[in-house]
């Protein structure tokens, strides 16, 4: 079968590096048809409340993300999609007489376009077309570096290409289809590749269901000790995997590019009074994320679930910072976290260093009005201003709920010292003259009952 998107991983990076080299020729027209903010669409759901320009802006940081040539970023303002094209007949005329003129081989729509609208520009245009969900997918095979992450996004990108495995610009001596959105199977094959593809995605659930079974047993492993979970959530590009390495004195990837990061990373941080936490990296939102991604990483996602604090690192310095955080909320929602628990999420205002100091001052002020305990803290991920005052919040939500011990142990008691030294916070150890030792302690409640258990009359809540 041509393209390899049914084979195995290596031939799936293989597609994939085929489809970059290509990209990274192509010449786009990165076309942006915005519904306007005043108009709901046929399904009554309000438009989008950035402006077009920023819509606009984003899309082009998608497109650079896999190395297109941009070559015009255009917005085409709608009052309703059009079912057959999208939009209007005489913005096709108009994009086609561009495309023509400038040599453009790829235009992109930052939208989700149907199969037929998108088959229906394509043979219009006489040009590959592209929509937003096709780029994003296309970004996530590029970053993914793992075997799950790759399996998440073969998965996606399978579920996407089903319905759009026609051969509809046969002008252009390619047809449509494969894992990257150049290249792919003929004609003749579109019925078993149908049935194929079926295949590889049964296939592909069955191995993440066992990727989400042992996430399950970490997790339960994890409740037998008291290192609490925390998960880094945003919008892409807000600054997570730098916070990531700033918390953790990691290096993992951290670019200034939309999802540098989609693969989860996790470290064991310490916390300023003796807490321990781990701390997960997730990938980035983005606003119309397509709702097949958000189902095949729901497996990586579960660590946002499960997590006792949540961090939404947002970029405040950008001008769509507060659409960006209503974004990142909705997918929240719908993944079943409530997004206005101010006792597990904290707003984490990221990238001050980029603020005047007027508008610092201002936040400043505006974070101090907030609850005690669940107040936005802000912070600059890159010089590390704010992150000692992030780490001593993360702690103070954590240690809610938690019982302190002071438990003596005889000088011979090795295995009880290091008992707790694995299953509590040590918060200070006391040597007597006798050589016993007296170690104050914190723990979940889920841990009291076992230290009382193995030191008996020896632990003494403090």
């Amino acid at each position: 079968m041509n393209g390899g998107i049914l084979d195995d991983f290596p031939a799936f990076d293989a597609a994939s590096a085929a489809a970059q080299r290509i990209a990274e020729r192509t010449r786009t027209l990165v076309v942006g048809p915005y519904i306007s903010a005043s108009q709901r669409t046929p399904t009554g759901v309000a438009a989008n409340n950035r402006s077009p320009q920023a819509r606009l802006t984003e899309a082009v940081g998608l497109a650079d993300a896999i190395d297109l040539v941009i070559i015009h970023a255009v917005v085409a303002p709608l009052k309703a999609p059009r079912p057959a094209t999208y939009i209007g007949t005489g913005k096709v005329e108009e994009f086609k007489a561009l495309i023509e003129e400038d040599d453009i081989g790829l235009v992109l729509f930052d939208c989700a376009l149907s199969p037929v609208q998108q088959r229906n520009l394509e043979k219009a245009l006489e040009r590959k077309v592209i929509d937003r969900t096709g780029l994003i997918l296309e970004i996530f095979g590029r970053r993914a570096r793992t075997r799950e992450g790759a399996m998440q996004v073969e998965l996606a990108h399978l579920d996407y290409q089903k319905s759009r495995l026609v051969r509809s610009w046969t002008h252009l001596e390619r047809q449509r289809g494969g894992f990257g959105f150049l290249g792919g199977p003929g004609e003749t094959q579109i019925e078993a590749d149908r049935r194929l593809i079926q295949e590889r995605m049964k296939r592909i659930e069955r191995d993440l269901e066992g990727v989400s079974r042992t996430r399950g047993l970490h997790r339960a492993s994890r409740e037998k000790t008291p290192f609490p979970t925390v998960a880094l959530v945003g919008y892409t590009n807000a600054g997570k995997s730098t916070l990531f390495n700033q918390m953790t004195k990691a290096e993992v990837l951290a670019k200034d590019m939309l999802f540098a990061t989609l693969d989860s990373t996790t470290r064991v941080i310490d916390l300023p009074h003796g807490l321990r936490a781990v701390l997960s990296d997730t990938v980035g939102f983005i606003s119309d994320l397509p709702t097949m991604l958000i189902a095949a990483f729901r497996a990586t996602l579960e660590d946002v679930v499960e997590a006792d604090v949540i961090l939404h690192v947002r970029d405040i310095a950008h001008e769509d910072a507060a659409e960006q955080g209503e974004d990142v909320k909705r997918i929240l929602t719908d993944l079943g976290v409530d997004a206005s628990d101010r006792s597990r999420l904290i707003e984490v205002w990221n990238k001050a260093d980029l603020l005047p100091e007027e508008e610092r001052e201002r936040l400043l002020n505006l974070a101090a009005l907030g609850e005690a305990g669940q107040r936005p803290v802000l912070v600059s991920a890159l010089t590390g201003e704010g992150v000692a005052a992030l780490l001593g919040d993360i702690e103070e939500r954590m240690s809610r709920g938690y019982v302190g011990f002071a438990v003596t142990l005889a000088p011979e008691d090795g295995k009880g010292a290091a008992w707790l030294y694995e299953n509590a916070s040590v918060v200070s150890r006391e040597t007597h003259e006798d050589g016993a030792m007296t170690l104050r302690v914190r723990v979940p409640p889920q841990v009291a009952g076992r230290l009382t258990r193995r030191f008996g009359p020896a632990a003494a809540e403090d």
